[in-house]
């Protein structure tokens, strides 16, 4: 039996681990799941919501790092998540995505002796001012076994210098949490809480610390969606740090004052869904959102000036606009009247991702 250590750190974490998990949990004979959350982005009743929601147990450690600067943060992981490993000694660490506790985990089991396998493995921005790309590459770099979301991530590695061997193409384990979990997310009440009625609103999500923490770019957002709002209305869940730095840059009043667009508190992982699955259009600097309304067949215009997804823009529905108001606008009003397009087929983007990644594990 091989003993498996799952390590989250993020809300992204949890849609990508809760389907690993559970397919170990049904070869029980072949594995013995720990789920370790290292508390870099914490908030109780967040993160209870998206546990509930996804079915995924209770973590079996909490490390409790809790928010600080990036190297602080990778630094605390590690000195926490080291004492861990070696009392339990498990057979792989699983290490998912690009934030800060997956290098850490990365880091501190190359230390030990452990072998790393990486999921979301081999996606490239080419952005080196990005902490994600850091992220990435590295843990890439330390990881064992690569397990990759789509035929480019595969590209990537090899190009970098990879052993083959390490590789392995298994798919986006993020469309398994999306497929399984959609019929119960359609059936959420949150567009009648919200009067939504009908289908040609639009869903904004901002996070990026280049987009909310800089006066010039979250301004050039902020007068985009003052001119869209004129055309649908717009749905802004907002983070409590992107609040923070609303606020504090002094656009609180004008968004507020957008007759068109409702700021919401963050919504749990159903709600969400439930909600952005209905959209017409969805604005965003979020990686996996990018791939979601892919599979949805929904027009997502994203934020940034790259992504590390580009199976989105070449097979998907994803448009790379940046930040310049003219041009988000543009891309925008195009979509609102553009036919809408059906969902996009993107090899083993078929809910069957986590299965996948086991066996891969299982025949290393």
């Amino acid at each position: 039996m091989l003993k498996i250590i799952n390590v989250v750190g993020a809300r992204p974490n949890f849609m990508k681990v809760a389907p690993i998990v559970a397919a170990m949990k049904r070869r029980e004979r072949e594995f013995a799941p720990l789920l370790v959350h290292t508390g870099q982005h914490y908030d109780a009743d967040m993160s209870d919501a998206f546990f509930r929601d996804l079915h995924l147990p209770a973590p079996d450690i909490y490390l409790g790092v809790g928010s600080a600067p990036r190297e602080e943060q990778i630094a605390a992981v590690q000195e926490r998540f080291e004492p861990l490993v070696e009392k339990e000694k498990p057979d792989w660490v699983i290490v998912v995505g690009d934030v800060n506790s997956t290098l850490a985990g990365a880091r501190v089991s190359k230390k030990l002796g452990v072998k790393v396998a990486h999921v979301e493995a081999g996606l490239r921005s080419y952005d080196p001012t990005m902490p994600e790309e850091a992220n990435r590459v590295e843990t890439d770099r330390i990881a064992d076994l690569l397990l990759t979301p789509s035929a480019d991530a595969n590209e990537n590695l090899l190009a970098e210098g990879i052993a083959p061997e390490r590789v392995r193409l298994v798919g986006n384990v993020m469309i398994d949490s999306l497929q399984k979990h959609l019929p119960q997310a359609k059936a959420s009440r949150i567009k009648e809480k919200l009067a939504l009625t009908d289908e040609q609103f639009t869903v904004v999500t901002l996070h990026r610390p280049s987009n909310v923490d800089e006066l010039q770019a979250l301004g050039r957002i902020v007068d985009a969606l003052a001119q869209i709002s004129e055309r649908t209305t717009i749905v802004f869940p907002v983070h409590p740090r992107t609040q923070k730095t609303i606020a504090e840059l002094g656009f609180s009043k004008r968004l507020l004052n957008l007759k068109n667009l409702q700021m919401i508190e963050p919504l749990g992982y159903l709600d969400f869904l439930g909600l952005y699955s209905g959209a017409r259009l969805v604005l965003t600097d979020s990686g996996g959102i990018q791939e979601e309304t892919t599979v949805l067949g929904i027009p997502c215009l994203t934020l940034r000036e790259n992504t590390e997804r580009p199976i989105t823009v070449s097979l998907g529905t994803n448009v790379i606009v940046g930040t310049k108001t003219e041009t988000i606008v543009s891309a925008a009003f195009a979509a609102l009247d553009a036919k809408p397009k059906p969902a996009v087929a993107i090899p083993l983007w078929d809910g069957h991702t986590a299965e996948r990644i086991v066996i891969s594990l299982a025949h290393h």
